[in-house]
């Protein structure tokens, strides 16, 4: 039986992050914060429609933190600035209309400057997320036991921000070794009541990223660990998002619907192109907040059985491409023909 943790509440922006809240999907934009313009804008505010709740940026320079301040209020989504090195990029970011401050202990400086950021965010009412990763682990925890090391160096830098008053801390562990995360969040859950943040960092591309996210990130959030994610993919930010959907919904933890999409595989008997369609429909499907199921088939093998389970089917038979909807056959013809008519049958369910 699922039971969530019970953590305290973050205000990040408009969110609230925390077991009282829906588990929220994060990315990270993967590109310098160079010239800010309305493609840009809009492709960012784009993800939000696919489902993300919270945008992280790399903000390396003095420079990339004033872009980010042009650019944060210009943003649906939640604003996070992810600080490494120098404490005083992150005092730089306070002074705009951010959501979260991201700080990794093991590189962004001793006590002194820790507090001097904690006091700042805490006159701003902007949270922190101690972000502790594997690769960059403070050097005196060495000695410890990789699990214990990643969880002492997330409490201890949690107990300065607390010995300022700061209490508005989210807190994440990752390694590139997903046991590592598994073992590191079931430990630190067990000492803290800071909401987490779950990832595996440097996860690889999309399939071994997909693999281990599933697994791991699973495993931690059906037994109620985690209160918002990212699935690090080495791909595009549109991609990390889909697949944090995907998880969520897969293990009923969905704050917000979505089409469930069957397709088959690619075989010799398929006299539609599965694949290709697929590819076009997908990104459309996250974009709808319905609980309706679409069906892609290639023959006449699956394809009518299908149709009749899902709210919307295209299916090829022979050398035509069928339409069904609810279950009824509502077109037939040529390819084109029947994706368009499929596409205008889909506006029709997503406005309805």
């Amino acid at each position: 039986m699922y039971k969530r943790r019970a953590t305290g509440q973050v205000k990040a922006g408009s969110l609230i992050i925390g077991s009282s809240s829906p588990i929220t999907i994060q990315t990270m934009w993967d590109k310098p914060l160079d010239i800010i313009d309305t493609g840009l804008i809009n492709r960012i505010n784009g993800l939000k429609k696919l489902g993300c709740d919270i945008i992280r940026f790399a903000v390396p320079t003095m420079q990339a933190a004033e872009q980010l301040g042009l650019l944060a209020d210009r943003l649906e989504l939640a604003v996070v600035a992810d600080i490494h090195f120098d404490y005083r990029i992150a005092l730089k970011c306070l002074d705009y209309p951010i959501a979260k401050l991201r700080l990794n202990p093991g590189n962004i400086g001793g006590a002194k400057q820790v507090k001097e950021v904690a006091r700042k965010a805490l006159d701003k009412a902007i949270p922190i997320r101690i972000g502790v990763n594997g690769g960059s682990l403070e050097k005196r925890l060495a000695s410890l036991p990789r699990v214990e090391a990643l969880v002492a160096s997330a409490l201890e830098e949690a107990n300065l921000l607390e010995q300022v008053g700061f209490k508005q801390i989210v807190v994440s562990i990752k390694d590139s070794n997903p046991n590592y995360v598994l073992e590191a969040n079931r430990l630190l859950a067990k000492q803290c009541d800071y909401p987490l943040h779950l990832g595996i960092t440097e996860a690889g591309p999309l399939i071994p990223s997909l693999t281990k996210s599933a697994f791991f990130l699973g495993t931690l959030l059906s037994e109620g660990i985690g209160d918002t994610i990212r699935i690090s993919i080495s791909d595009t930010p549109e991609r990390e998002v889909m697949a944090g959907r995907e998880l969520l919904s897969t293990l009923g933890l969905a704050n917000q619907p979505k089409p469930k999409l069957i397709s088959c595989p690619r075989c010799g008997r398929a006299s539609f192109d599965v694949h290709g369609f697929s590819q076009k429909l997908e990104p459309i499907l996250y974009t709808i907040n319905k609980d309706i199921t679409i069906a892609v088939m290639g023959c006449a093998v699956n394809g009518p059985g299908e149709a009749g389970h899902a709210d919307l089917a295209i299916s090829g038979i022979g050398d035509k491409v069928f339409v069904y909807k609810y279950g009824q056959k509502v077109y037939s013809g040529k390819a084109i023909e029947a994706e368009s008519y499929f596409m205008q049958q889909l506006n029709e369910l997503a406005a309805g």
